[in-house]
């Protein structure tokens, strides 16, 4: 049982909910009586909502997010319609803006808008000592007599790290061993970027070095090897990312993994030199090119020295270790099809391990929205509010760069087909070679998911001998190496009668050399 219980909906078991342990480690002397319960995506409302009235609960706290908002309406409809009494306080980024046009904060009591660490606290102790809430700030929201919905929005106060407890010892055993960690040593983003919600998070707040050094310490100690940074711009304060990755360095084992969200036209010799050090695979960069259209960065606020872009991309790519993954947006005001195959195609001869294919979505409260009448810009009014489409691409258009974007995900970025993808394009435009190929495997496939390997690869191998033009045999030799590449030994019936004419020339080798196939490899030869 507990009087406050902290609840979110994860996109996945994996993701443990950071929001909710920084609210819960800063609930004072109420911790004691809290409770924190995390649900996923995949799980029926009913059974949450079970969960939740087993706690006997008075009130809830419930993070809303861009990808758990229709299932939370559901979730605080069906817990109001049961228990009336218990009060309902939402946060998060999906309720911090616009809050009056959601249904869901409709049903709710209270909505706190921004970081609600210190702020829901307060709300929690005013709320159960009976007094006054002289800080909400009532809304003006849309009612009717059947059914009267008023709720009070409370902007946060702006949390600095100095009034935070760290939230790291909430992490359990299971947590470590089993769940992404999520830490940060920074919120905040100095850029104003006008489709991202840190253009708002101004200004940039740093952790107390020491002391975030010492908890991170802790989760090492207590065994955490994968540390997965949420910093929009990790490498903004050189002192502070150096003293970071010396740390880790100085610790480093077999298995250490650390993301970071990277500026990815800021890196200064004394940071490249500190990531050349560290092994291959134990880091990983995020960053975001969202487009290489300078007219297009103009036109959303976006800073972006291009051509340091490419310099640091290829250091990162023949310099080090480091596993980029690389981000372009599908849809941005003033891009047309052309112009972002230009810049995909520029991305794909920088080499990064994955490149993410997004198309743009309206979060909530973004700037972008002042484009929306020149350049013709139509979202889905339904989460995650994608652009449906634009003045330089139409709704057909944009369908067609949507499963673009996936089968990318499932053939280039999926790691099973790395020998076989490149062979899709060859010299020729990666766009525009992979976007035909798109074409092709949606009439072949007719689907988008639930597409198995096996499937999947004999689908490649029939688009590079059929309409790439690719040699049969070279095509059978990279979709084995890549097929056999995650340990499978069986072989596809697509490919048994090639791999018998690749195999035809080295089983004569061994026949004219008069030695059995056992002797050479005593001999240290291949085969």
């Amino acid at each position: 049982m507990a009087d406050i219980l902290l609840t979110t909906i994860n996109a996945k078991y994996a993701h443990a909910s950071f929001g909710l342990r920084y609210l819960l480690a800063n609930l004072g002397a109420l911790q004691a009586r809290a409770q924190l319960l995390e649900f996923e995506i995949s799980q029926r409302s009913t059974d949450m909502l079970e969960a939740i009235l087993a706690t006997n609960p008075k009130i809830v706290g419930l993070g809303v997010y861009i990808w758990n908002v229709d299932i939370a309406t559901k979730l605080v409809a069906d817990l109001k319609r049961l228990r009336p009494d218990v009060i309902v306080v939402l946060g998060g980024p999906e309720v911090s803006y616009e809050t009056d046009e959601l249904e869901v904060a409709r049903l709710a009591d209270y909505v706190i808008s921004g970081e609600a660490d210190l702020s829901f606290a307060q709300l929690c102790d005013h709320l159960l000592n009976g007094a006054d809430i002289q800080f909400a700030l009532p809304l003006a929201v849309a009612s009717d007599s059947a059914s009267p919905t008023s709720f009070k929005l409370i902007p946060a106060i702006l949390p600095q790290f100095g009034q935070l407890k760290l939230p790291y010892d909430l992490y359990d055993d299971a947590d470590i061993s089993r769940r992404v960690v999520y830490v940060e040593a920074s919120r905040g983003c100095p850029f104003t970027c006008e489709f991202c919600l840190s253009a708002l998070e101004i200004p940039v707040r740093q952790a107390e070095l020491s002391e975030f050094l010492a908890s991170m310490q802790t989760l090492f100690d207590r065994g955490l090897r994968m540390f997965k940074f949420v910093d929009r711009t990790f490498n903004l304060n050189l002192k502070v990312s150096r003293a970071i990755l010396e740390f880790f360095l100085e610790r480093y084992e077999p298995g250490l993994f650390l993301h970071f969200e990277m500026i990815p036209d800021r890196f200064p010799d004394a940071l490249k030199e500190l990531i050349q050090k560290f092994p291959a695979g134990a880091l990983q960069f995020e960053v975001g090119i969202q487009t290489f259209n300078p007219e297009v960065c103009e036109l959303i606020s976006r800073r972006q020295d291009n051509d340091a872009v490419e310099r640091n991309l290829r250091m990162l790519r023949d310099e080090s270790g480091v596993h980029v993954h690389a981000d372009l947006i599908v849809g941005l005001p003033g891009e047309s099809i052309e112009s972002f195959g230009e810049g995909f195609d520029r991305l794909v001869t920088l080499k990064p391990q994955e490149i993410q294919v997004g198309i743009l979505k309206r979060l909530r409260g973004t700037p972008i929205i002042r484009h929306d009448a020149e350049w013709e810009m139509v979202y889905s009014p339904s989460s995650p509010y994608e652009v449906l489409q634009t003045k330089l691409i139409d709704f057909n258009a944009m369908q067609r760069m949507k499963r673009f974007a996936r089968y990318w995900d499932l053939v280039a970025n999926s790691g099973n087909f790395l020998e076989s993808t490149p062979l899709l394009w060859r010299e020729r435009s990666p766009f525009h070679c992979f976007f035909a190929f798109s074409e092709w495997l949606f009439v072949a496939s007719n689907r988008t998911h639930g597409i198995s390997l096996t499937r999947l690869a004999e689908l490649v191998f029939n688009y590079l001998i059929e309409q790439a033009g690719c040699d049969p045999l070279v095509a059978a030799q990279a979709l084995w190496n890549d097929y056999r590449r995650g340990g499978r030994s069986d072989r596809p019936p697509f490919l048994r009668e090639h791999l018998s004419r690749i195999e035809q020339p080295a089983a004569a080798t061994v026949a004219a050399s008069g030695l059995p196939r056992q002797a050479r490899h005593s001999q240290g030869e291949s085969a």
